[in-house]
């Protein structure tokens, strides 16, 4: 329906120097992913399986949802869709009562023991940082077909399955943003019949955030496995911002030249999500177990997830759009 409505209203991506595709594509598509998560998310509300806070809180997810509806019709200045990813994140952290607390290891022992650390007022602007970066980053990261959708596919089936023993309501909701992205990613697996759009991109890097602070309220170590289960989106967006930003470029900037997209352009579409999936399945959540059954370990275990990452990233000339891959 939503594809239909985008060709009927000229709702497109066409295809320009930065893009990775040659045709134009319906884009929006993402709304049937907020459409369809919302209806889950009040069918488990008034079934008494989610509480009034988990609604509220998840629920924020709508502002960012309806300002990147807006953007995919027409363009919306910049400052007016951070203010509303901002006022987005702090309510649900006003909701939520700030950051979870922290698993850090100690100064003195390092890996071997740990502690809970309390961020109390500081926890409100630390989460809206990290909120805000989450979305954003997986909007950078919504550029070749299928990896979005499938990222937040993995991610919540992965939180899915330790919240399983844990929270049985953020086990559902976990499951249901995992339904509704399996949902939207047969239409947008290579070659995509519609694209996300930002109203999709930037309302699951809202959810999967509060996702994996709501799981870390459960258990502390979650925060570590639900960032390392964020690897691939993390890393590439993070070291490709800093490189453009110490390199001079202006970082702000439309471009095409994350880690994914330098890959892309040698080997399509397909091949890199299907690499994605492997990083995912055969390196990162295996990480992310052992770190949620060694908890001491965490901040060691978050380290060793990215390196690779970060040489990937540096193998594929991320952030240095004028340079062919070698």
């Amino acid at each position: 329906m939503i594809r239909s409505y985008a060709l009927s209203r000229k709702v497109l991506d066409i295809p320009n120097q930065r893009s990775s595709h040659t045709v134009p594509t319906p884009r929006g598509g993402g709304l049937a992913i907020v459409l369809a998560f919302m209806a889950a998310l009040l069918m488990l509300f008034f079934t008494s399986r989610i509480d009034v806070i988990e609604l509220a809180a998840l629920s924020s997810g709508l502002l960012v949802a309806g300002i990147g509806f807006c953007d995919d019709h027409g363009h919306v200045a910049a400052r007016w869709r951070f203010l509303t990813h901002v006022l987005a994140a702090l309510m649900a952290l006003i909701f939520l009562q700030g950051l979870p607390l922290l698993l850090l290891p100690t100064p003195i022992d390092g890996f071997l023991n740990r502690r809970i650390v309390d961020l109390a007022w500081l926890g409100y602007p630390l989460g809206v940082l990290f909120l805000v970066w989450l979305l954003n980053l997986f909007n950078f990261m919504d550029g070749t077909d299928g990896i979005a959708a499938s990222e937040s596919l993995f991610v919540s089936l992965a939180l899915a399955g330790y919240l399983f023993y844990l929270d049985q309501g953020l086990f559902r909701i976990s499951i249901s943003l995992a339904a509704a992205s399996l949902g939207f990613l047969c239409w947008n697996w290579p070659k995509a019949r519609i694209f996300m759009g930002d109203v999709g991109s930037g309302f699951l890097g809202l959810l999967l955030g509060l996702l994996i602070l709501m799981a870390a309220r459960q258990a502390a170590v979650l925060l570590y496995c639900g960032l390392i289960l964020f690897g691939i989106f993390v890393v590439d967006a993070t070291y490709t911002l800093l490189y453009r930003f110490l390199s001079g470029q202006k970082w702000y900037d439309a471009h095409c030249s994350h880690t994914y997209q330098q890959a892309a352009k040698q080997y399509g579409h397909l091949k890199v999500l299907l690499a994605s999936w492997a990083i995912n399945l055969f390196w990162l959540l295996p990480l992310s177990w052992l770190v949620f059954l060694h908890p001491s370990h965490a901040l060691f275990g978050l380290m060793l997830a990215y390196l690779p990452l970060c040489y990937l990233a540096y193998r594929f000339k991320a952030g240095r759009a004028d340079e062919a891959v070698a």
